[in-house]
């Protein structure tokens, strides 16, 4: 009776270790997974909080006058730009500002941004010093 029978002997402390390998593989191919996978962790809404809500305001110096430029918004847009205090005697001398702002405020308020704006070429420097007072207002407002 020739039997060719082959018996395998395996020690229990090989089959713990190579037990322990392996979970130590899927550990490390799962971790690896959860750490590199895409993240969607941005909220689905586009109601994202912009500014900070309130009126805030950054000086604007006309010859020897100080006049304020005040910015409005809410939590997520720009709600009215305004100079305050326009005296007489400022608009009288700077007869471009009113006009000027009414313009940017428009431009503003419907695009929500303080870029690519347009404004005439008689304009241009009194718009430039507007916007200037307006973005710094805006910075105060940005909530971080």
């Amino acid at each position: 009776m020739s039997s060719k029978t082959k018996i395998v002997v395996l020690r229990m402390k090989e089959i713990i270790y190579t037990a322990i390998f392996i979970g130590l593989g899927i550990l490390l191919v799962m971790l690896l997974f959860i750490m590199f996978r895409p993240k969607n962790d941005l909220p689905a809404s586009s109601e994202q909080v912009l500014y900070i809500p309130g009126i805030y305001s950054s000086s604007l110096i006309l010859g020897s006058q100080e006049v304020n430029v005040e910015v409005a918004v809410d939590a997520n847009r720009i709600t009215s730009i305004s100079m305050v205090p326009l005296s007489d005697s400022v608009a009288t001398m700077y007869p471009l500002v009113q006009p000027s702002l009414q313009n940017l405020t428009q431009q503003i308020c419907d695009t929500q941004s303080t870029k690519n704006l347009t404004y005439p070429d008689e304009t241009r420097y009194t718009s430039l010093a507007l916007l200037q007072a307006i973005e710094h207002a805006l910075e105060k407002a940005y909530s971080k």
